[in-house]
């Protein structure tokens, strides 16, 4: 492990000698690639150095101690407290290192798509439908992501039966991932006279956004696509024109669609954009249930029919079955407050990747 965070330190020294290169900003693509890059190496590369630094000094303070004579006694203590403290900020910065060389997944730093289907729970499920899809969309406002609607279909009280969301920004599909499974609600709904708690559910699908150039290949004779006339809001266009298009994979029976944008020919785009990230999921999915097979997993393969969480609303209570969380704050969670839960997932598959690696210590040089 020695050798691997030395190549870090090595390479954020030429990424440096790269970017400070004059004609750098005349090729803004490359200029973006190594600064991502720079980023991502500098937050290793500088805790190793940091690592090393408290090494070298907890010798050279121990060095000083057992030169020190019987009568230097509040100098020894002294001395003996900043070692115990650089071996805890030593041992601290071990943890950390250990989890950034973790293998990453290449899809982390992609845009995703967001799928929410309402299950049982007939109207109370659609509702709640649009409530996970209101939480997804204050989450990214506060974190700066950008939200795009690329397919609904409305229930007659004001939910969604279905609903397709495109996020753009920064590492959205590794922060998210893991919100792929069935959420159930526990509440009375508002259609209720009686005051009676309802249970219903909701299924979440995250896919990475697919990389057009390494994307799966799809042979046009497998589709079929069919136009309509668009629903819902749009004025007179929407009504006068199909513009709204459904892209099926018949091998598989996958169905994408898009009627969000005037224009057939972008509905389309966008559609086929949804079809190849399903289509890739489903490939993802049935990878992930063959390596279960071998190993269980803690955070589980993401199937939709996994319940990964449960949302209390008489008690104000949140509980993601998989880590065992459960959190008090449903209102605040409800209005985009998820950081805590997202954190406590990606440290939950860290921890997991860690004892399945069994990754040694650096003081002993693995």
């Amino acid at each position: 492990m020695h050798a691997q965070l030395e190549r870090f330190a090595q390479r954020l020294e030429e990424l440096d000698f790269l970017l400070s290169k004059e004609d750098i900003m005349q090729d803004m693509k490359q200029f973006l690639v190594l600064s991502r890059e720079h980023a991502d190496v500098a937050v290793i590369a500088s805790r190793w150095l940091r690592y090393q630094d408290c090494q070298r000094e907890a010798e050279s303070a121990q060095k000083m101690l057992s030169e020190m004579s019987g009568e230097d006694a509040e100098m020894a203590d002294m001395t003996q407290e900043e070692i115990q403290s650089l071996e805890r900020e030593r041992e601290q910065l071990e943890a950390e290192l250990q989890r950034l060389l973790l293998p990453k997944d290449p899809d982390d730093a992609r845009n995703a798509f967001l799928e929410i289907r309402a299950g049982t729970g007939g109207d109370e499920s659609a509702l709640f439908a649009g409530d996970l899809l209101r939480m997804y969309m204050r989450y990214a406002e506060k974190v700066g992501w950008k939200c795009e609607l690329i397919s609904e279909s409305e229930s007659e009280l004001g939910g969604f039966k279905e609903v397709v969301l495109r996020i753009e920004g920064d590492r959205v599909y590794g922060a998210l991932k893991f919100e792929s499974g069935g959420h159930r609600v526990q509440r009375v709904p508002t259609t209720e006279s009686q005051g009676r708690i309802h249970t219903s559910a909701c299924t979440v699908a995250v896919m990475p956004e697919p990389d057009e150039h390494a994307s799966v290949q799809i042979n046009p004779a497998d589709l079929r696509i069919d136009t309509y006339r668009a629903s819902g809001a749009g004025g007179q266009h929407i009504n006068k024109t199909d513009s709204a298009v459904r892209i099926t994979h018949i091998p598989t029976g996958i169905v994408a669609e898009c009627q969000d944008d005037r224009s057939q020919h972008r509905n389309k785009a966008k559609a086929m954009q949804v079809l190849v990230a399903r289509i890739q999921e489903k490939d993802r999915l049935e990878r992930s249930m063959k390596e279960a097979a071998t190993r269980k997993g803690l955070i589980g393969s993401g199937d939709r029919s996994d319940r990964i969480r449960t949302y209390n609303f008489p008690q104000g209570r949140l509980t993601d079955h998989r880590i065992n969380l459960t959190l008090y704050k449903l209102s605040q969670i409800m209005e985009g407050d998820l950081g805590e839960v997202l954190l406590g997932l990606q440290h939950a598959q860290e921890s997991e990747q860690l004892e399945a690696l069994e990754v040694g210590g650096l003081t002993h040089g693995a």
